[in-house]
């Protein structure tokens, strides 16, 4: 079955010295790069957001970073501004192996909603296209690795899952934010939707 390995978000705003730095987040650039000639295709995701993004706490008055706030499609929590278009911390860590990558699917540039997974934005029905993507190349195994693990890599694996694929998250590849316990609840909810944790 061909085998694609998705790198989510691994820019440099989510690296250590970044916007909204990952402790450790440059450790995977490394062992993401020697795994690519495993895999059939590499996919790279790269958050993609407007200056007047909705996520970012600084257009919220009165708001701070890591509040929650509910908007039409849920609750969102508040970001530190980060990876705005065209910004240095917008670019992939310059260790990473972009020759590789087939596809880069950006992410996030609806001014009005955020867009953790690959798939889909936050209101779990506006796609990204990575679906059709997929399945035209009968890439239909995949394996995740990068930022953040309990963020945008678990709901990147949760939406492929439920879209039929067989997904594995490389957890030695991905690095977490661990928000108030969100690494554990991130991994009980992919165990228990089937995805494979490696």
């Amino acid at each position: 079955m061909p085998h694609a390995l998705i790198v989510v978000d691994l820019q440099l705003d989510f690296c250590p010295g970044g916007a909204l730095a990952v402790a450790g987040g440059d450790e995977i650039v490394a062992p993401i790069n020697a795994m690519m000639g495993d895999y059939d295709a590499v996919i790279l995701t790269q958050d993609w957001h407007p200056a007047d993004h909705s996520s970012f706490a600084d257009n919220h008055p009165g708001a701070a970073p890591y509040d929650v706030m509910r908007m039409p499609y849920g609750a969102q929590v508040l970001w530190p501004r980060h990876c705005v278009i065209g910004s240095s911390g917008a670019a992939f860590h310059p260790a990473l192996d972009l020759s590789r990558a087939e596809l880069v699917v950006r992410k996030g540039f609806r001014p009005t909603i955020d867009s953790y997974s690959a798939f889909f934005e936050n209101d779990h029905a506006t796609p990204t296209g990575l679906a059709g993507y997929l399945r035209d190349r009968s890439l239909d195994r995949l394996s995740f690795a990068g930022l953040a693990h309990d963020f945008c890599v678990t709901w990147s694996a949760l939406d492929a899952v439920r879209l039929g694929f067989d997904v594995t998250v490389l957890e030695g590849a991905c690095r977490a934010i661990d928000l108030n316990g969100s690494l554990r609840a991130a991994r009980g909810a992919m165990r228990g939707a089937g995805v494979t944790l490696a």
